[in-house]
């Protein structure tokens, strides 16, 4: 046999992948954002979205489907065909779901490729005007008082606010409701028009609230203060000592992805998160651009499962 025609054959076989990379993409790519406009996984889809249109000239777009905490657009990408044109853009949730919620469609490691770490950014304990606190004792001092005065809205069974503030509510041991939204937006309205006390909310999307004085911040969930809002003590500082919490978003991809589409992808994501364009549009809140390897995403993916497994079991949160 002719020692070459191996060689040859593998060559070929490696032949509709590599050029199926190489033209990637090639027409529309959809990212799915499982919520509601107007939250921060919503806007940071909108900025990377925006960011690799340029980079890789074709048109990507956002695309909301709300509902089930998340779970509905999730599942939409986990059935999806693995090409690349359908993409989905979650926070914790995702991982966190699988914990809480027995009925949940998917299970990450089997559902879905990791294609990269997008960022992490700070969360903020912010509450309406008219709540008589000025930090987080004296919230958790008036919810131990009234607790039939008080909920939280969450945007989100199963994000990391909701698990924030489960912790919270464990850690000083008050007992008030926690309302779930299809998303942020739907949260901070209620809570901007004091239907709903407070809420836990990533940095870029409660600020501008918090600068206008339409909100207040009580207490920021990073072991460290936060430069965007210096006078604002941690939750550490007020009382739950080591209390250590932030908000993390990813991009995946349906399981199957072709290898060299999934590399391809992700280093243009890590190109686009590091840019001035993107550091311009979400440092000035807080938000810690990254961008990784699949690899990289998959083991920071396992190490985020244990502590959320940890917090839901400590503070035995119940969903189902």
């Amino acid at each position: 046999m002719n020692p070459i025609l191996p060689m040859v054959a593998v060559a070929l076989a490696a032949l509709p992948m590599t050029t199926h990379a190489q033209a990637y993409p090639n027409h529309t790519v959809r990212i799915i954002v499982p919520y509601s406009p107007g939250g921060t996984v919503d806007l940071v889809a909108r900025v990377l979205a925006q960011r690799l249109t340029e980079q890789m000239g074709q048109t990507f777009m956002v695309e909301n489907r709300a509902g089930a905490s998340g779970a509905i657009g999730s599942e939409a990408v986990a059935r999806a065909t693995p090409d690349g044109y359908t993409l989905l853009v979650q926070s914790p949730t995702l991982v966190a779901n699988p914990l809480l919620i027995k009925a949940t469609p998917y299970q990450v490691a089997r559902d879905f490729t990791p294609i990269s770490l997008l960022g992490e950014v700070p969360m903020v304990l912010a509450a309406y005007p008219g709540v008589p606190a000025s930090n987080l004792k004296e919230f958790i001092a008036l919810a131990k008082a009234t607790p039939s005065k008080y909920a939280f809205g969450t945007s989100a069974l199963g994000s990391p606010m909701h698990l924030a503030q489960e912790a919270i509510k464990f850690e000083s041991k008050i007992d008030i409701p926690i309302v779930a939204y299809k998303g942020t937006a739907g949260a901070l309205n209620d809570v901007l028009g004091g239907q709903i006390s407070a809420l836990i909310d990533a940095i870029p999307s409660s600020y501008p609230h918090i600068e206008s004085g339409k909100l207040k911040a009580l207490a920021v969930t990073t072991r460290a203060r936060v430069a965007s809002l210096p006078n604002v003590p941690t939750v550490a500082e007020s009382g739950l000592p080591d209390f250590d919490m932030s908000s993390w978003y990813g991009l995946w991809a349906p399981a199957g992805m072709p290898a060299e589409v999934t590399r391809k992808l992700s280093a243009e994501v890590a190109k686009a998160m590091r840019s001035p364009q993107v550091e311009e549009r979400l440092k000035p809140q807080g938000f810690i651009a990254n961008g990784s390897t699949p690899q990289e995403f998959s083991g920071f993916i396992d190490k985020q499962t244990a502590t959320y497994a940890r917090v839901i079991k400590e503070a035995n949160i119940r969903v189902d």
